[in-house]
């Protein structure tokens, strides 16, 4: 039976819900970076982290990434998503550690590809991204971290530096077990096209964006 991975990294022959299964050098135009290749059985998702470095076990400089194909892949200016992952693997190559857990099966904030869609359709619309959600009658956020939080225990993980603006990634993250030592600000400079979505995020999400105050004029 193939061993699987508790939150803290430990090997168990029971079988669990995540299980490495590969780990590749991956260079990039960031610097070079290891990918582990990870297989989410419960939820059927492949996930990957990308590590660059010697991680050590207290503080390592960490961003968990949700998956965003419009921001990531399309360079969609309706989020700042595609620009955070591309500011957190310069981070982290730049401390020279770190860890990016790339998350799938959170596109939407957990609602999927073709229900953001719709959902960015009804914001066009006039609706916020709280309200769109709300009126396809699906969660204002679906996301679970106990796949990120295994993971990183399987790398040794115990404590990081978060790379987020978001308390409720904190809070998910101490809840299965990896303490956060510090929350590191990713403040992207918004644009006319995401100002109202980040203007959401901060005032119906909690998410801590101080650098929106100054950027009153712009509208979407």
């Amino acid at each position: 039976m193939t061993e699987k991975i508790g939150v803290l990294g430990k090997k168990t022959s029971q079988r669990t819900d995540v299980e490495r299964v590969v780990v590749t050098p991956l260079p990039t135009v960031y610097g070079e970076f290891r990918a582990y290749g990870y297989v989410d059985h419960e939820r059927g998702d492949e996930q990957v982290a990308l590590v660059h470095g010697e991680l050590g076990a207290e503080g390592v400089l960490a961003r968990l990434h949700s998956e965003c194909l419009t921001g990531d892949a399309f360079g969609s200016r309706h989020c700042e998503c595609g620009d955070q992952l591309a500011a957190a693997m310069r981070s982290v190559a730049a401390a020279g550690s770190g860890v990016v857990v790339y998350l799938r099966g959170h596109e939407g904030r957990g609602i999927g590809l073709l229900a953001k869609l719709r959902a960015m359709a009804l914001q066009a619309e006039g609706l916020d991204t709280v309200e769109a959600n709300l009126a396809l009658g699906l969660p204002v956020d679906a996301r679970d971290y106990g796949v990120a939080a295994r993971i990183l225990g399987d790398l040794g993980v115990r404590s990081v530096r978060l790379m987020s603006n978001n308390p409720r990634k904190r809070e998910a993250l101490v809840r299965h077990g990896i303490e956060v030592a510090e929350q590191v600000p990713l403040l992207i400079p918004p644009c006319e096209s995401n100002i109202t979505y980040l203007r959401t995020k901060r005032e119906r999400l909690d998410h801590h964006l101080p650098h929106l105050d100054a950027l009153a004029h712009l509208t979407s």
